[in-house]
């Protein structure tokens, strides 16, 4: 939710927040990074109502590595926080000005702050992709000394790629005992494909926002990873996810950023078939051209008829209403369709397919009687 809500533009109201809350948790959805208390008094009252609405999830707030930050989400009545502070030499240098023992020493002050303040306390480690990895490490071991109980590997200027994404997280993995969250940006479009690495590289936790929304090019959404752990990786979660395509319509609206037919998971256009050869493969055998099944996600497939329809489609779509299609008019009704679909740049609708159907019928038969006479 805060890194949802950092998208261009993008601005909740207290009671969107609290419908996208409730629907996060109806989802599924473990833990909500809510908000950044140090933002005000505003986002501090959207805090104390969505940790007081008692959803049985984890409730964070991003906080950067300060005691202002921290007495601010004491405010907000938040049970966790995320202590976020620059792992990169070009960060450290650029935002705080500080070197990495001196960065260190904060973790190590300011995490036992927190926890004494009654927080859970997870550390995040800020543009961690182009960090010195040895650093990194020290700053993991630091965290878990500290008492943290999760580090947060950001991407946050979307710098990795699969493989460089699985090389960091495992290397993470292997040297410390704390459970590492992988937060991938998508910059170069691989904020989805560097999350399933990391949790490939053994990962426990994967940050995403509903639809993609963040900063720039946004952050890995939610379905695409929920779906891909499940249907490609077998893996259980403890997303519901049926419930997907409703949540990203009410975060899009929300954001007043429409969900685009043709999004992975989410889209109205993505469990919909045109092409003839694809249509009369469905109908033979469902899973011919189908990626995952649409049942999962509480869909169906759906035939378009259009430029690319072939026979058999257009058969199946007449069936639908009742009529059959003959063999002598099929070809007939095919190019009128194809003109027609080129010309409109649309998708031909049942009542247009049933008119051009009835056209065709009557020039079959006007040929017949041509050639009789």
């Amino acid at each position: 939710m805060r890194d949802g809500e950092q998208t261009p533009g993008v601005a909740f109201t207290l009671a969107e927040k609290i419908a996208i809350a409730e629907a996060l948790a109806a989802a599924g959805l473990p833990e909500l990074e809510a908000g950044t208390p140090a933002m005000g008094d505003e986002e501090i009252e959207a805090l104390r109502a969505i940790s007081g609405l008692e959803l049985g999830v984890r409730v964070l707030a991003w906080c950067r590595m300060t005691k202002a930050d921290i007495a601010a989400a004491l405010r907000a009545g938040v049970g966790a926080v995320n202590l976020s502070i620059p792992a990169s030499d070009r960060l450290l240098n650029a935002k705080l000005g500080v070197t990495r023992d001196e960065a260190l020493a904060r973790v190590r002050q300011l995490v036992p702050f927190a926890l004494d303040a009654g927080f859970e306390v997870a550390v995040g480690a800020e543009d961690a992709s182009r960090a010195d990895v040895d650093h990194l490490l020290r700053l993991a071991d630091a965290a878990a000394e500290a008492g943290a109980f999760r580090l947060r590997i950001a991407d946050t200027v979307g710098a990795l790629d699969p493989f460089a994404t699985h090389a960091l997280v495992a290397r993470v993995v292997a040297a410390s005992d704390l459970a590492i969250e992988f937060h991938g940006h998508d910059d170069y479009g691989l904020a989805t494909a560097n999350s399933l690495a990391a949790a490939r590289a053994g990962a426990t936790h994967l940050s995403v926002t509903v639809g993609g929304l963040g900063e720039r090019a946004g952050n890995a959404p939610l379905e695409e990873v929920a779906a891909a752990l499940e249907c490609l990786y077998g893996e259980t979660t403890s997303v519901d996810l049926t419930q997907l395509s409703e949540l990203a319509a009410m975060v899009g609206e929300a954001a007043q950023r429409c969900v685009p037919a043709g999004k992975a998971i989410v889209g109205a256009d993505v469990f919909s078939h045109e092409s003839g050869v694809h249509v009369a493969g469905l109908l033979a055998d469902p899973e011919s051209y189908r990626g995952p099944d649409p049942a999962l996600f509480g869909r169906r497939d759906r035939f378009v008829v259009g430029k690319h329809s072939g026979a058999k489609s257009l058969a199946h779509a007449l069936r639908e209403r009742g009529v059959a299609l003959a063999e002598e008019t099929a070809p007939l009704l095919v190019a009128r369709v194809r003109r027609r679909a080129a010309q409109s740049k649309t998708a031909i609708s049942s009542d247009e397919l049933a008119r051009l159907h009835e056209e065709s019928v009557a020039e079959t038969l006007s040929q017949f009687m041509r050639a009789a006479e």
